[in-house]
């Protein structure tokens, strides 16, 4: 029996919540014990008596989750008032986005605790099977917001994303062909913008034409090719993606000069560092920023948004690892899953995930030799 508790969320505007009704039962069934910390539901509109009827036990403060469970299911990076309760036997399973954030990777080597990333966690197909979801809703998102953001009130260059007859619709540059990459260029297709995509992979940009034909642009990467059509966006979606790594800055300062005034960028990548040189992070409160006469929207928990939605999905995905974890055991269950194992990025004060600690200058060491 694992003891597993879902703490509320206390990140600037992060309603998500790491388990729902649904997982508990499951996780019950299995016999397993589930503490969730009253109110941590009800972002998404789900109450402490939805997961009583469950089978969870309600917690009346973090502390009290932190101490009685082994295994802590997150949806996003503790905060460091929460690393302050992690303790070496926990088991932490979160995003965590370490490449960009030393401090909580400082924290959680003190902490001594194991912490997965979910964004890290592979499948046999080169997949990315939590993070994908996520990346999936940012992706639709971005155009929602980019749509919103040119309108002339929000300080936008005033035009309508689709246009419409007889005028022009805005040109809208989608960089990088993956989850989120994909997803946004469908909603922008969706609502008629004209739509180019840039990627490094041509196998991807032929998946693409053929499925979308002459409704998009297809454009192999080249720091020109970027130039040349960041020149012409009204629009660019930043969704470049090296998983567990920082993301590369595409899009520099004085590529951005070549924009119109009031044109927007969404950087997806932000949680990973951001792909444009001028990037920043912001919040759901401020979640745009005007620079080089560009309005930035780089909210690093873009689904956030959409609570509901985003739990919902997310929970899915976790749910198969976190039933491992609990049925198997820890680290049984990481060892005998090499594609799980991959998002252990600490593990008892060592940095275990070699992206992270080539970041940040930590000394290397193997999951598997920690575990």
């Amino acid at each position: 029996m694992m003891r597993i508790g879902v703490p509320k969320e206390i990140k600037t505007q992060e309603n998500r919540v790491g388990l729902g009704p649904t997982g508990v039962a499951e996780l019950r069934a299995h016999g397993h014990e589930v503490w969730v910390e009253t109110g941590a539901g009800l972002g998404v509109g789900l109450n402490d008596e939805d997961y009583q009827a469950a089978g969870a036990r309600i917690a009346k403060s973090p502390e009290e989750i932190f101490a009685r469970a082994e295994l802590i299911v997150k949806v996003k990076e503790p905060q460091p008032q929460e690393c302050a309760l992690l303790k070496p036997n926990h088991l932490l399973f979160a995003f965590l986005h370490l490449s960009s954030d030393q401090q909580q990777t400082e924290l959680l080597l003190q902490s001594g605790c194991t912490a997965i990333a979910y964004e890290t966690i592979t499948n046999i197909h080169g997949g990315l099977p939590i993070l994908a979801p996520m990346s999936q809703i940012a992706g639709r998102m971005s155009i929602q917001v980019a749509a919103h953001y040119l309108e002339e009130p929000y300080g936008g260059s005033g035009i309508l994303l689709g246009g419409i007859p007889g005028t022009t619709p805005a040109d809208v540059l989608v960089l990088g062909a993956g989850q989120a990459g994909s997803n946004a260029l469908r909603s922008a297709i969706g609502l008629e913008a004209k739509v180019t995509v840039i990627d490094k992979s041509p196998a991807r940009l032929h998946q693409l034409n053929a499925l979308w034909g002459e409704q998009i642009t297809t454009v192999l990467a080249s720091p020109e090719g970027v130039a040349e059509y960041v020149a012409r966006a009204d629009v660019v979606i930043g969704a470049v993606l090296i998983p567990g790594s920082t993301a590369p800055k595409l899009v520099t300062r004085v590529m951005l000069q070549q924009m119109r005034k009031g044109s927007v960028i969404v950087d997806i990548a932000i949680d990973q560092g951001g792909c444009f040189e001028t990037s920043r992070p912001t919040t759901h409160d401020a979640p745009t920023f005007i620079e080089a006469g560009i309005i930035h929207y780089c909210v690093t928990n873009m689904p956030g948004a959409v609570p509901r939605t985003s739990s919902f999905a997310l929970n899915h995905a976790t749910l198969p690892f976190i039933l491992a974890l609990a049925e198997k055991g820890y680290p049984a269950a990481l060892l005998a899953d090499p594609y799980f194992l991959a998002g252990v990025n600490i593990a008892k004060g060592h940095v275990t995930y070699e992206a992270v600690a080539q970041q940040w200058g930590y000394p290397y060491v193997p999951a598997q030799t920690v575990l």
